[in-house]
């Protein structure tokens, strides 16, 4: 069973910049395609990113610009760049893995199979 890890999450002045990290021991995360998604207080949680096995990204719309997904293959992470943070940035963030060398064009939740614990990302102005 893979258990997703993530880290990096903090308290941040708005206009700052945070990067967090998904790791799950034992796995290759490059073997699969890797969500990230946020759940604000009282929202429903929502999709950020996405990135395949193949390097393929995806970015919800109102994500696009401020946030950036990567992959370290050698360190078997992957990574949300989150520039000029603002007050409604503030939400849990999760990563989630997909079924193994599946390729997510529009992820969705129903897609994910396993899951992380989350980090919590808080913006102050």
């Amino acid at each position: 069973q893979m258990q997703l890890v993530e880290s990096g999450g903090g308290l941040v002045q708005a206009g700052g910049s945070l990067r967090l990290s998904c790791t799950a021991p034992g796995f290759a995360l490059d073997n699969y395609p890797i969500g990230w998604f946020r759940q604000a207080p009282g929202k429903a949680r929502e999709v950020i990113s996405c990135i395949n096995y193949d390097g393929t990204t995806y970015y919800e719309e109102a994500m696009k610009g401020r946030f950036t997904i990567s992959r370290d293959s050698a360190k078997h992470t992957v990574y949300l760049q989150m520039n000029s943070l603002k007050d409604e940035d503030t939400a849990i963030y999760y990563c989630a893995a997909a079924q193994f060398k599946s390729r997510i064009v529009i992820p969705r939740e129903q897609d994910f199979l396993s899951w992380g614990q989350g980090t919590q990302v808080t913006v102050s102005s």
